[in-house]
């Protein structure tokens, strides 16, 4: 009964840290992505200025954003600054969008995610513009609208062809300047999906959300930044200046609780584990001392009552192992959903969980090993 307990804590672990192997190896690929951004050395603060919500409102909004991001550029330590509605990883929105004179299957999506942003938007998010230009200040109302397009939305609807410089149908014709590289909006675990970025001085943003790109860190430059918005905008509230990359981290937050839970079971049953392995072995030491005390008085040598216990110890391991190797198999494909960019049956993961268990069986069954092998097998004989 107690070997049959000791497998049946082997198999447990053995099952609950496949699972947390294969969740850590998932979180870690998920950290690995390509943001499409830089969040490292930015930091956000919303912001709010008075455009006047007229039909002027749009070349107002133009003049007020330009002095602002002027003069926070001029703050020591800035190297970029830009404005855009909403932010990747938060909330989202969809506009109709399509290329202009093409024919589509009827099934197919037209439409865009679309954030709205101003000149310096990218350079202070570190996104990559691939083609064509940014956004600058003459882009305003009474110009030609402009958009900017991800990778995703230049192979969906103007596949196999540049789209720099065609037109789009977005509230009208619209034309395209330029192309950046795939941004993760949704989250980290979903690919990009179509987007366009429209300048704030030609459509409505939902809000504005400042990104400063610093030589400081972030939290040196918050007094500077909020007296400069102030300055311009003495109503300008009280906000939160917050590390771009805490967005990133807010992000992967509920897999990461999900893994360190995982991982917590999983340690707590190798403990378990271990601990009944060191327990079957010490108590049969002990309830075979004249047995190992006659073995050495005929000869036997410490190394060889040494690797009998050890090999007891893993043998209770191994049996473990195989059960809960064949359960992991099934718990893996139950968590398939859960993982990315690892397979269910991730060779390594299986392979080093099963080495680690073993490793560890030699260690709890190594201490009775030793005691066993330090038995004096006259004051065993002596022993009732």
């Amino acid at each position: 009964m107690r070997a049959v307990l000791v497998i049946s804590e082997v198999a447990l672990a053995c099952v609950l840290l496949v699972g947390a192997g294969l969740l850590l190896r998932s979180f870690l690929r998920v950290l690995d992505v390509d943001l499409g951004f830089q969040p490292s050395r930015a930091a956000v603060i919303k912001i709010d200025y008075d455009d006047g919500n007229d039909r002027n409102s749009r070349v107002r909004r133009g003049a007020i954003l330009r002095e602002m991001l002027r003069n926070i550029d001029s703050i020591p330590g800035v190297e970029a600054s830009g404005v855009a509605d909403m932010l990747p990883l938060g909330r989202n929105r969809s506009w109709g969008f399509q290329a202009k004179g093409k024919q589509y299957p009827e099934d197919m999506a037209l439409a865009a995610l679309v954030r709205i942003v101003t000149p310096g938007y990218l350079g202070a998010m570190g996104m990559h513009l691939l083609e064509g230009r940014d956004f600058n200040w003459q882009d305003t109302d009474g110009r030609e609208a402009a958009v900017i397009v991800n990778q995703a939305a230049a192979r969906r609807f103007w596949p196999g062809e540049d789209p720099v410089g065609r037109l789009a149908l977005v509230n009208g014709d619209t034309r395209v300047i330029g192309v950046i590289r795939d941004v993760r909006e949704h989250s980290l675990e979903f690919s990009a999906q179509p987007e366009m970025y429209l300048s704030a001085a030609q459509a409505d943003p939902e809000g504005a959300e400042l990104v400063i790109r610093t030589k400081l860190p972030p939290e040196v430059l918050a007094s500077s930044v909020m007296k400069t918005l102030r300055s311009l905008n003495p109503a300008q509230p009280a906000a939160e200046f917050r590390p771009l990359q805490q967005i990133v981290d807010h992000a992967v937050s509920p897999r990461r609780f999900f893994v360190m839970l995982v991982a917590s079971f999983a340690l707590l049953g190798l403990v378990l584990a271990s601990l009944g392995i060191y327990g079957v072995i010490s108590y049969s030491v002990t309830r075979q001392m004249q047995e190992i005390g006659i073995r050495m008085a005929l000869g036997a040598t410490a190394f060889q009552v040494q690797r009998g216990v050890i090999a007891r110890a893993l043998r209770l391991a191994l049996a473990g192992v195989t059960l809960g190797t064949i359960g992991s198999f099934a718990a893996a494909k139950w968590i398939a959903s859960l993982l990315f960019g690892t397979r269910p049956t991730d060779p390594a993961t299986f392979a080093g969980i099963v080495v680690l268990l073993c490793v560890v069986a030699l260690f709890a069954g190594y201490l009775p090993a030793r005691r066993a092998s330090r038995i004096d097998p006259m004051i065993a004989l002596r022993t009732n």
